[in-house]
């Protein structure tokens, strides 16, 4: 009946189901697989609230999903209606005083680069999925990346948005806004909460001026203590100009040289503690090149280094001398997936703690690993500048029990260190257990009574974020 219905109001185009589905049945992970009861493509906000009015009518779970490029389960949908959001892919308009584009959910996060571009602007938010990942799904998870440090959270980049509750109504949120105190944030509320409260449809998001001229290393330092020292220094040099400041161990970049070994090594010698640095600007003073050909801001780069090598902060710096080069730097960065999910059994976490906490969970987890599984080996890469830390291990057996004490162990050192067990990546239905045993009561019972107003008949994703 609820097939029947649904082709009545989008149309047969909009309804897939049987082999055509086979897109919308696994997540990236490989992880999770299932069979959902159809596809339903919505061309517009219009057929995204009939859909949902027919479906909360008869007590159907939906699923929605956008690129279908994350790590935590949230889009298994068994028996469920997808809801894909990929045809509603439109930039509505961009705003070049304003720094502002309109959007649909379905826009792909490299196409709105793009699009920036053409501006002389930029969106900021970027990360190794840029070119699958939507717009709707890294607003459904908050999404981070590589530019927090300097822009801040998915969130932060968000004026306003669209979105549609479980019943079909339609909240209009496409405020232009920097400043409005009218009640209760919705737009947060909604941003982050992973499809179980309203499928966000569309959105207005801040622009940047886009960087004129990048400088990039990669640097080998001692330690985490000496690498934020680097950080701190260069924020003072550049005005706060760090766009990106990334952490990968020896086990990673070991792992990355055995699968790529096409790609020139940034040193002559391995080192335990490697950091990729960006710094962008745009002051027409920072990227003008002197008498000598030299830019400021790769100055003010080979500077920081040049001090800090001279007091043994750092150990060794290879400055980008090529656009091509800062590619492959940023190409084996963004592996990270790739490289991190290349060897199974694994223990996949995404945790954040403050900056000068990271170094003591790694070495608390050291320790702890090794007392759980004497044969397991750590792979870490890390936003250093942000204090998020992607924390996988591969246990030497594939064992549920052993993963979840290892899953457990983690959750104690960073609620010890006054962290989240959840970063970026979401909750999804990988971390179902965290929440249950880490996450505050009484924000639990919050939670659920905020999801109970908006979506009474629990259709929207049902069996994420909220452990049962």
């Amino acid at each position: 009946m609820i097939l029947d219905d649904l082709t009545a109001a989008l149309g047969a185009d909009c309804v897939t189901t049987g082999a055509d589905m086979a897109p919308w049945c696994r997540d990236w992970t490989g992880q999770h697989a299932w069979t959902p009861l159809c596809v339903i493509r919505p061309r517009d906000t219009a057929g995204v609230s009939d859909a949902l009015r027919l479906c909360n009518a008869a007590r159907v779970p939906v699923v929605p999903v956008s690129g279908n490029t994350g790590l935590a389960g949230g889009t298994l949908g068994e028996g469920a209606v997808m809801l894909s959001l990929d045809r509603m892919n439109r930039i509505r308009e961009i705003r070049s005083d304003a720094r502002l584009a309109v959007v649909e959910a379905g826009v792909i996060l490299s196409t709105l680069h793009t699009a920036a571009e053409q501006h002389g602007l930029a969106f900021p938010m970027t990360f190794g999925a840029r070119g699958s990942c939507m717009i709707g799904g890294m607003l459904a998870t908050n999404a981070g990346g590589s530019n927090v440090l300097r822009y801040g959270n998915t969130r932060d980049l968000v004026l306003g948005i669209e979105a549609v509750l479980a019943d079909g109504r339609v909240v209009n949120l496409m405020s232009a806004l920097h400043k409005d105190n009218s009640g209760l944030n919705l737009k947060h509320l909604l941003i982050g909460s992973e499809g179980i409260l309203g499928v966000i449809t569309a959105a207005v998001l801040k622009l940047v001026p886009r960087p004129r001229a990048f400088a990039t290393a990669m640097v080998a330092a001692p330690g985490l203590p000496q690498a934020l020292r680097l950080l701190n220094r260069l924020q003072e040099a550049t005005g706060g100009a760090v766009e990106a400041f990334e952490y990968m161990d020896r086990v990673f970049m070991d792992r990355y040289a055995e699968m790529h070994p096409e790609a020139q090594e940034p040193f002559d010698t391995r080192f335990d503690v490697n950091l990729l640095v960006e710094v962008g600007a745009t002051a027409p003073r920072d990227v003008e090149s002197d008498a000598d050909g030299v830019i400021p801001v790769a100055a003010y780069l080979e500077g920081v280094l040049a001090d800090l090598l001279e007091e043994g902060a750092v150990l060794d710096a290879t400055v980008a001398q090529s656009e091509a080069q800062r590619r492959a730097f940023w190409a084996r960065r963004e592996a990270a997936a790739e490289i991190t999910m290349s060897r199974k059994p694994i223990v996949l976490c995404d945790i954040a703690v403050a900056t000068d906490r990271v170094a003591v969970f790694l070495e608390a987890m050291q320790g702890r690993l090794a007392g759980l599984d004497a044969g397991a080996v750590a792979i870490n890469v890390s936003h250093l500048g942000d204090g998020n830390v992607h924390y996988s291990a591969w246990p030497s057996r594939d064992d549920a029990g052993l993963k979840d004490a290892i899953t457990e162990a983690v959750e104690d050192e960073v609620l010890r260190l006054g962290g989240s067990f959840s970063a970026e990546h979401g909750v999804g239905v990988a971390k179902l257990n965290s929440m249950r045993r880490r996450k505050d009561p009484v924000a639990l019972a919050a939670m659920r009574a905020i999801k109970a107003a908006l979506d009474p008949n629990g259709i929207l994703n049902p069996g994420k974020v909220l452990p049962g």
